[in-house]
């Protein structure tokens, strides 16, 4: 394990896991972080991007340190308090400041994403379909998503990083908007 508190969160105990009151899109979220070959390979698909980007279920934080040491103004999104204290008291001990690192308690579904041109996403298969709407609706011209472990079911990727568990997608709203219409 990276960090020894990964074995505690990775707990499969109900109460590390959450359960949204408007679950019509997740019934339940266990943490599972991303390995180190993992996290390089979305930096790899991230290299030259600017702006901000926002981590969709940002857990323990690892891709939102990376993306900031990139440059990008980096925002992670997690509901669960536990990851969500984590991810900031690391983000204070590494000395990193909340102008390049950031952590919200707020959920991305019910959230406005249309001030980020980066994305990225780690999150269960069953919830693709509906984040592909919501991104496509929201995200604006240029913006980049990178998806994690689980494929986007119907946007075409414009490159890939890795292979099995660490294989990463990446997506350009531009061409998924132009298959789209």
């Amino acid at each position: 394990m990276e960090d020894s508190i990964d074995v505690i969160l990775q707990d499969q105990n109900t109460k590390f896991l959450h359960r949204p009151q408007d679950s019509h899109h997740l019934s339940m979220v266990p943490y599972l972080p991303s390995s180190t070959i993992q996290t390089q390979n979305v930096m790899k698909l991230l290299e030259g991007r600017k702006g901000c980007l926002a981590d969709l279920g940002s857990g323990d934080g690892r891709l939102v340190f990376a993306a900031s040491s990139l440059g990008l103004q980096s925002t992670g999104f997690e509901i669960n308090s536990i990851l969500l204290t984590y991810a900031r008291s690391k983000a204070w001990w590494k000395g990193i400041p909340t102008y390049k690192a950031t952590f919200v308690n707020k959920d991305f579904w019910k959230t406005d994403l249309s001030r980020y041109n980066n994305v990225t996403v780690f999150l269960a298969p069953g919830v693709m379909e509906v984040l592909e709407k919501k991104l496509l609706a929201e995200l604006p011209d240029g913006a980049r998503v990178i998806s994690c472990r689980f494929p986007f079911p119907h946007w075409p990727s414009v490159g890939t990083e890795g292979a099995g568990l660490d294989q990463v997608w990446a997506y350009d709203i531009n061409a998924v908007r132009r298959i789209a219409t």
